[in-house]
């Protein structure tokens, strides 16, 4: 692509774009719907720019339409599911035809190369069990250049860095929390980071702060990366930093981005700060229109050093929504409020959510106001409840959930 004209690559990328609206329109009632509800057929979009006549979708949309309403391919095409917590009772659903996954593969691919990894290098990935299938992709991705790949696997922080040490891992793969943790662990058990063959680090689930960023380079002896990715997409590196730094380049071939005003919903000026807006170029199995994020971001106006013609944003730390971000997986606090209250029993669970960092990970902490509702004569019988209603939560959400009782407040 940085091979052509911006004239031909917003070609090629309008292309996808009728071709996916056209799937869409015929195969998901959902998107037909939309379309006529907006007066609007596919063949009327005939340039970028008319994407702003479609309207947006959002994570409410993936739990109504639970388990395949959004599909546009029969299921026997499908031949990877993947599940994210989403924000109501529902999961969200996600599926890939064996061409999706070619395409995710590559892309992973492509984000691994901007670091600087080889066929030479041996990759190494943590990730928590709610981003276990990024761990797939970017195992499919590193293996697509042939490098070594130790797959994800939960490991303790000191298996983690025997790992790490013994089999010469030159790439790691991980959360912010996790290299945090570990950086801490390695230099409380006076390991010296000149043992390592460790060169970088590769982040993703959420923004890290440059200070942050700084602090893992300076004491690891590495060159950190940011990647971008989203579960419902789906998956890891729609956005990544190359050699220079430069704000992370979007797959925009792939990926179609915009950035809107959360409040008016409309485009704002090239440089300013908005919420970033996806639509799928080239999925098949799971085509996304104008999917609200919720992250917040802006795009970068001056051109990389590298020659990409890919469009570069900064990720910004605030977000649109009330969503929170625990070892980068996504968690809706009202999500979490529903389920207690059915796992409980109770109408209004008076709680407050937190992310606290445990074992190597985060975890969200719940502090649960203990009243007459929770009361039990039986101490046993309510940390029953507690730990079931834990390890319910956990599988729900896709992270360590702990609930501490706390007496009501007068």
């Amino acid at each position: 692509m940085d091979k052509l004209t911006i004239e031909e690559k917003n070609q090629i990328k309008l292309e996808r774009l009728q071709t996916t609206l056209n799937r869409a329109y015929k195969n998901v009632p959902f998107h037909r719907n939309r379309f006529i509800e907006n007066h609007l057929l596919p063949e009327a979009v005939v340039s970028l720019d008319d994407i702003r006549r479609l309207p947006f979708m959002d994570r409410s949309h993936l739990g109504i339409h639970y388990p395949y309403g959004l599909f546009a391919v029969p299921l026997r095409d499908i031949v990877r599911i993947h599940t994210a917590s989403g924000t109501g009772t529902n999961p969200s659903i996600s599926g890939y035809t064996k061409a999706d996954l070619m395409i995710w593969q590559k892309l992973v691919a492509r984000s691994l190369e901007a670091a600087g990894v080889t066929s030479m290098d041996i990759l190494q990935i943590n990730l928590p069990p709610g981003l276990a299938n990024w761990g797939r992709d970017y195992k499919d991705g590193a293996e697509n250049i042939g490098a070594s790949v130790i797959p994800n696997s939960p490991l303790s922080l000191h298996k983690t860095l025997m790992v790490l040490r013994d089999y010469k891992t030159t790439t790691l793969v991980t959360t912010l929390a996790f290299a945090e943790q570990l950086m801490d662990y390695m230099f409380a058990s006076e390991r010296n980071p000149n043992e390592f063959n460790l060169k970088r680090v590769v982040l993703v689930g959420e923004p890290v702060g440059s200070d942050q960023i700084k602090n893992l380079e300076e004491r690891l002896h590495v060159d950190v990366w940011l990647n971008y990715g989203l579960s419902e997409i789906p998956g890891p590196a729609i956005a990544f930093e190359c050699l220079h730094h430069c704000g992370m380049h979007i797959n925009d071939d792939h990926i179609m981005p915009e950035i809107i005003d959360p409040i008016t919903r409309e485009s704002v000026p090239t440089g300013q700060k908005g919420e970033l807006v996806l639509t799928t170029l080239s999925a098949r199995a799971f085509p996304l229109i104008r999917f609200r994020t919720g992250d917040m971001a802006r795009f970068l106006t001056h051109p990389c050093e590298c020659g990409s013609s890919l469009i570069t944003m900064e990720w910004l730390s605030e977000r649109t929504d009330n969503m929170m971000i625990v070892s980068g997986i996504k968690i809706s606090r009202e999500q979490v409020i529903l389920y207690l209250k059915d796992a409980l029993g109770v109408n209004d669970p008076k709680c407050s959510l937190r992310k606290i960092r445990h074992g190597g990970t985060e975890i969200v902490s719940i502090d649960l106001v203990l009243d007459d509702s929770l009361f039990s004569d039986e101490i046993k019988n309510l940390e029953k409840l507690m730990i079931n209603t834990s390890d319910t939560l956990a599988e729900l959400v896709g992270v360590t959930v702990k609930i501490t009782l706390t007496q009501k407040r007068d």
